[in-house]
């Protein structure tokens, strides 16, 4: 018998954890925003325009044409690639580049390649992005005492941070826009104190003073390098898209760009006022501070820096969270830690972080080092998206011409970009792209080994053994094993499983059970997906689910198929009466036992050299990975684990010689 059940939409009352975005514009949303989105980007001012000016004596073409050269890298990378084109490439509302892959590669299965490339140099470039915000907020305690050791200060902050995870961030995050806002408004009051004073400095938005920056300079690759500092955070700013809604990150932009300009255009004032000398240890950011208020601003730049550090320890769980489900990471153990939508704890990349931020502040010691290494992996992850993107308009019937026209515009800019952090490599830039790099080999490990392990899925109609598991289930020779008995499957047809899970009912141990189920989760392209379709094998007896989950559902496969049970049995699609007892109450649904068949490569194989080394690192890596049963979320006291030999291309025919 075939039956289809109609599809559980996401609004049903079986499931939970609806998504509900910010699509609208209000004073709530924009301050959430605030919070989350422009940690990153809005910590820059701590360290950009020191990064400019070096130590080299200041000049007015480098102070000038330095500031230019930010206004127009914010307005050119973030405010028109990012903030107006990039977040019309949502999926579902979500953002970021697994995203935007998961829309194309049905259609451009190629660009797998620059996705891994992208989100694997956004993931090493956070590395460096707390150490640098808090060491730039913590220095400022040298201007109060030169001799203050900030190396200790710092570890203990980003200990802090990173310890601070596992108890998720309902909390504090509450207050994390406020805080942010108030970062913001002593931004711009800064900045605007020292314009009102020398209005002159407004001259610098001319492009002309940016040409003559980068034609003048001996070292115009170098200090364009340390402009790009400016907009690192615009790929972040599209990663957390589906937190706050495109509309409340357009809006909120606004006020944001104000304020850092207005601070940029202030630290020109300071810089202009002493021409001819050295910036040494001075930082222009605290430098324009009244004396009085130098310890307030010290906390609350040390406060920014903390909240830009917590959003991109969450940006980065979200990502890897992504990338499992993309099949380019091991299934780590991802926990939830609190109620709010969207907010996950994956321990070993917890753990990962923190030892590599550690290790960047105990190699660089000082925010002006870690400068140099700084901006190098996200250009290359800028690239990738700007590709990506080409893609996506193109898909999108943009007209031919602008499509052109927009990622040539591009492809030179941030070509640009890439080549002036490239003079930095020897400098710094090449700790973030080893970083960089393993993560891409793990990301190839994982995909290309699980594409390996795929040539030995194969499938069989599960109509070829209903009389046999039929006959099995009704054979009281047999002590039951359960009365539902689960298998995961990874066969997606609803008629079909794997011969490996029949082997594990009918021959490895007999299993007699009332209810075979046999449940394939298929991750979607779209995030918030919750659907499931049924296909009944035999009344009864013998039944394939198939759920369909988003990329950001959480899986509860215990707790989904129960309501699914729940709902057949109301709608007479099963009939549990004949397994009750008289003492059971008619509510009980009977006892479940889920079997996790674990594929184990079998001696048996004789593999290419390339093959073989790639299956082996996959093994190697799923000490990492977590349970399997707390992956898809299985009550651990109903599974049973077992280990299935497989061959993926078994040794040639062997001609043995009998002697006597």
């Amino acid at each position: 018998m075939l039956f289809t059940t109609p599809v559980l939409q996401l609004n049903s009352p079986h499931f939970f954890m609806g998504h509900a975005r910010i699509d609208k514009v209000s004073a709530a949303g924009l301050l959430i925003t605030l919070g989350i989105i422009y940690g990153d980007i809005g910590t820059s001012p701590l360290y950009v325009m020191s990064a400019i000016v070096g130590n080299r004596p200041i000049s007015e073409v480098t102070v000038l044409g330095g500031i230019s050269a930010v206004f127009w890298t914010l307005t050119l990378q973030t405010t028109i690639k990012y903030v107006i084109l990039t977040l019309k490439a949502d999926n579902k509302g979500e953002g970021g580049i697994f995203s935007l892959y998961s829309l194309l590669r049905r259609r451009f299965p190629y660009l797998i390649i620059g996705t891994m490339v992208g989100g694997a140099m956004l993931l090493a470039d956070g590395i460096i992005t707390p150490p640098i915000s808090v060491a730039s907020a913590i220095q400022g305690l040298r201007i109060i005492n030169p001799d203050i050791k900030t190396v200790p200060i710092v570890i203990a902050i980003i200990t802090a941070i990173f310890l601070f995870q596992r108890a998720g961030t309902n909390v504090v995050g509450k207050a994390f826009g406020p805080i942010m806002f108030l970062w913001f408004g002593m931004l711009a009051t800064l900045g605007l104190a020292q314009i009102f004073q020398h209005p002159d400095i407004l001259r610098a938005i001319s492009p002309v003073y940016m040409v003559r920056f980068l034609s003048e300079s001996q070292d115009s690759f170098i200090l364009l390098g340390a402009v790009f500092l400016c907009t690192t955070g615009a790929e972040a700013l599209y990663s957390d898209l589906g937190h706050c809604g495109k509309k409340n990150i357009r809006v909120s932009w606004i006020f944001v760009k104000f304020c850092l300009l207005a601070n940029y255009f202030g630290q020109g004032v300071y810089l202009l006022e002493h021409q001819g000398q050295v910036l040494g240890k001075i930082s222009p950011f605290y430098a324009i501070m009244p004396e009085w208020f130098l310890i307030f601003g010290i906390i609350i730049a040390t406060s920014a820096a903390i909240i830009a550090s917590q959003a991109l320890i969450s940006g980065s769980f979200t990502l890897v969270s992504e990338a499992i489900r993309l099949h380019f990471f091991p299934k780590f153990t991802v926990k939830f830690p609190s109620d709010i939508k969207g907010q996950i704890y994956i321990p070993v990349i917890n753990t990962s972080l923190l030892a590599g931020c550690i290790g960047v502040v105990l190699y660089f010691r000082e925010a002006e080092a870690m400068e140099a290494a700084y901006g190098l992996a996200i250009t290359v992850t800028m690239l990738m998206t700007t590709l990506l993107l080409f893609f996506y308009l193109k898909m999108q019937r943009w007209p031919a011409v602008f499509v052109y026209l927009i990622v040539l515009l591009y492809i030179t800019v941030e070509g640009a970009f890439l080549l002036a952090n490239l003079a930095k490599f020897m400098h710094g830039g090449f700790v973030t792209m080893i970083i960089g790099s393993a993560i891409i080999l793990v990301m190839y490990v994982c995909y290309k080994g699980g594409q390996i392990k795929s040539r030995m899925v194969d499938t069989v109609k599960l109509n070829q053994y209903r009389d046999k598991l039929r006959a099995l289930s009704q054979d009281t020779t047999l002590p039951k094993f359960a009365t539902h008995l689960i298998y995961l499957s990874k066969a997606r047809a609803d008629d079909e499983v794997e011969p490996l899970v029949l082997y594990s009912i009918l021959q490895k141990r007999p299993k007699r059970a009332d209810f075979y189920w046999f449940v394939n989760v298929d991750v979607t392209d779209e995030p918030y997906t919750m659907e499931y379709k049924v296909n009944i094998i035999e009344k009864n007896d013998i039944i394939k689910v198939r759920f369909k989950l988003g990329f950001r559902i959480q899986q509860k496969i215990s707790y989904y198929l129960r309501l699914v049970i729940e709902e057949m049995v109301r709608n007479h699609e099963i009939d549990l009466d004949p397994y009750y007892h008289a003492f059971i109450d008619k509510s009980y649904i009977g006892d479940f036992r889920f079997v996790l068949v674990e594929e184990e490569i079998s001696q048996e194989n004789e593999l290419p050299l390339l093959d073989s080394l790639v299956l082996n690192a996959y093994d190697s890596l799923k000490v990492l990975s977590g349970r399997p049963e707390r992956w898809f979320g299985l009550d651990e006291s109903m599974v049973t684990q077992e280990l299935v030999p497989v061959v993926i291309k078994g040794i040639k025919e062997a001609k043995l010689q009998r002697i006597r």
